[in-house]
């Protein structure tokens, strides 16, 4: 097993923190890359559930870099539950609120 020293944490916690920003009143207070308003959880969605790779997300978004999508896949990875019962607050208000509100499309 390796030895991971303080020092190296630190280093850790500092790469994540220069690319993952949570702020109060922005996107919701949810994590999100540093100075956009591009959600980790947003990026889990399209890397899990879409397939994209890092690559490709920031082929799509050349406003971020690949060192941000891997700080972000870190990020999800350290806060799992977190992240996963913000993701499911967000599909369970859709539903609410697709159930409250009818469509006005019609219906073919």
């Amino acid at each position: 097993m390796d030895f991971v020293n303080l020092t190296q944490i630190r280093s850790m916690t500092t790469v994540t923190s220069k690319h993952i920003e949570v702020t109060p009143g922005v996107c919701g207070g949810r994590a999100r890359i540093a100075g956009h308003r591009i959600r980790v959880q947003d990026v889990v969605v399209w890397h899990e559930q879409k397939g994209m790779s890092p690559d490709e997300i920031v082929s799509r978004y050349p406003t971020i870099n690949l060192a941000d999508v891997y700080a972000v896949l870190a990020y999800y990875h350290d806060h799992f539950h977190e992240i996963r019962r913000q993701m499911q607050e967000d599909e369970d208000l859709v539903r609410e609120m697709q159930a409250e509100i009818p469509s006005k499309m019609p219906k073919w």
